[in-house]
């Protein structure tokens, strides 16, 4: 079985699953670069890989391409259960998936490439107004995880417990997600903890989107 996945540095979609295969240790045979801020992704030959043309999508060689940063990550767990990034309890895991929705189902929809083009283009938001826009929802979403770490039973060292889980990949995507556009993680302390406890994890700060192929130094919007 060959593995390849569609990646490309800026995009946080992807940080996600870099940070579940390195935790997962398992190493993509091939890394395929799509460019979206050179709009790569609407080529036809991604849009064959995923007719949505987004990142990521990881292909095994033995089915349909996987596609959406949380099907491929429930993939992973499926297919090497160690080590766990979901507990073993029904209503643990649902606390998980909640966790990891705050990002992935509200707040980074909200601030993709094709949400800020559409903005832009189409309804001609200048840069600050499309900046306050990005920076609302990112605060919405931190505001949200500080709620829930702070007055939910189960917080720990990490998102759930002292082990981590799928929650402090979403969570670490959407507080690094949100640094891209100047919003200060440091005002959510709990969700601040965690992020510094998750980035010492080797699998964590190897799979930062400025430590990818292609990343500049810094990111300002």
């Amino acid at each position: 079985m060959t593995l390849k996945l569609f990646s490309f540095w800026r995009s946080i979609a992807t940080f996600r699953v870099r940070i579940a295969l390195n935790l997962k240790g398992v190493v993509p045979d091939e890394l395929v670069f799509v460019d979206l801020l050179k709009g790569q992704q609407r080529q036809d030959a991604f849009r064959a890989v995923n007719p949505q043309m987004l990142l990521p999508a990881l292909d095994d060689g033995d089915g349909p391409v996987m596609f959406q940063s949380m099907a491929i990550m429930e993939y992973l767990e499926e297919t090497h259960p160690q080590p766990p990034l979901l507990p073993r309890d029904p209503r643990g895991r649902a606390r998980v998936r909640g966790l990891c929705q705050i990002a992935i189902s509200d707040a980074h929809p909200m601030s993709v490439p094709r949400v800020r083009n559409y903005l832009t283009q189409e309804l001609k938001l200048d840069q600050q107004q499309l900046l306050t826009w990005v920076r609302h929802w990112q605060n919405e979403a931190l505001r949200a995880y500080e709620t829930h770490l702070t007055s939910g039973v189960g917080t720990g060292r990490y998102c759930h417990g002292d082990a981590i889980t799928l929650a402090d990949i979403c969570l670490v995507g959407q507080a690094v997600g949100s640094g891209f556009f100047d919003v200060e993680v440091k005002a959510y302390p709990t969700v601040s903890r965690i992020v510094d406890a998750c980035l010492e994890n080797e699998a964590f700060a190897r799979a930062h989107p400025l430590k990818q192929p292609g990343a500049p130094a810094s990111v300002s919007h």
